[in-house]
């Protein structure tokens, strides 16, 4: 049976030698790539959507009523 301390160790090893590589540079390089252009496309955040869809479900709903209302006051219209 393999031993959790030595798996701990062995993937310690593991990330301090890919630290000290090119990959480890590749990676850092393109986070900040992605970030940029994501910065640039004008995204939303995912709780920035889910406030405007509970906003626009809202309004949906008073629109309903409103076109109910509507409807009842032109049924009333001799």
């Amino acid at each position: 049976m393999l031993n959790p301390k030595m798996l701990d160790d062995v993937s310690a090893r593991i990330s301090a030698l890919m630290a000290n590589t090119p990959a480890a540079d590749i990676e850092k390089n393109m986070r900040a790539l992605l970030s940029s252009l994501f910065g640039r496309l004008d995204l939303v955040t995912r709780e920035e959507f889910d406030v405007q869809r509970e906003v626009l479900a809202r309004t949906r709903e008073k629109l309903g009523q409103l076109e109910a209302r509507i409807a009842e006051l032109e049924a009333r219209k001799p």
